[in-house]
């Protein structure tokens, strides 16, 4: 009587081992660069002027996602696991956020805070008031830039502090803009509102949700606070084109810490 035997293949088992290992460490490098994703870091590009002259398209950031606790924002694609916030730190006046859009709860956008709950704010010719007092600004210079649309453009910048001490720069095309007069905004509890640097070139939360604009922002919808500048790029640059990621690099934004 025969017996079938089956021949041992080291080689082939081998090769199958070392398949193994690799997809294994693809995995548990996945879910290391998930966790820090969650928990700690976050990379955005940002994709518009609306926070110049702080941050300009192409700057690459990093948010810290611990900053304000975490919400289901925190995770990719905002799963519904909970409502709220967890281990929560209330956002300060002057931080830079990335929150997701309260319209549709997906499309992140990237502003400062300027009103905290119970405040109250307004526009009135340009100047931007804090519960009945003008926020202090004091003027940096006039300059002229490139508007994106082919035209050069005149602005001018201010410094402006906030009760506490923070102080930031603004760009401003001068008055009689849509938003330099609008009526008083009073922040809701549990939310935020929030401006983008560049005044008369962003949509935010003097823009209601219903209008199309950013409305108040709900603290749930919170991502992270910006951080750092890691890295930037003139517009035009792009991943498929190797040499402007050389050309057209900014070096003089690279580890530039935000205020």
């Amino acid at each position: 009587m025969s017996e079938n035997v089956q021949a041992h293949n080291p080689e082939k088992t081998g090769a199958l081992a070392e398949t193994v290992e690799v997809i294994k460490t693809v995995v548990y490098a996945l879910l290391i660069a998930l966790v820090l994703r969650v928990l700690f870091f976050q990379p955005f590009t940002i994709p518009s002027a609306s926070m110049e002259p702080n941050l300009y398209e192409g700057d690459y950031i990093i948010v810290s996602k611990y900053s304000y606790g975490y919400s289901r924002h925190s995770a990719p694609f905002s799963p519904p696991l909970f409502e709220g916030r967890i281990l929560e730190r209330k956002a300060q006046r002057g931080d830079v956020v990335v929150f997701k859009l309260p319209s549709d709860g997906r499309t992140d956008y990237i502003k400062r805070v300027v009103g905290l709950p119970g405040d109250r704010i307004q526009m009135q010719n340009g100047l931007l008031y804090l519960n009945g007092q003008q926020v202090k600004r004091d003027k940096v210079g006039n300059y002229r830039e490139d508007s994106g649309f082919g035209f050069a453009r005149d602005i001018v910048r201010y410094r402006e502090t906030l009760p506490g001490g923070r102080t930031y720069l603004t760009d401003d095309f001068g008055p009689a803009h849509d938003l330099d007069q609008t009526e008083v905004y009073v922040v809701p509890e549990g939310h935020y509102f929030m401006m983008g640097d560049n005044r008369d070139n962003s949509q935010d939360s003097r823009v209601p949700m219903e209008a199309g604009g950013v409305g108040y922002v709900p603290a749930e919808n919170l991502v992270g606070k910006a951080q750092i500048i890691l890295l930037s790029w003139h517009r035009g640059a792009s991943i498929f084109k190797p040499w402007t990621w050389v050309l057209s690099a900014r070096p003089s934004r690279f580890f530039h810490p935000l205020k």
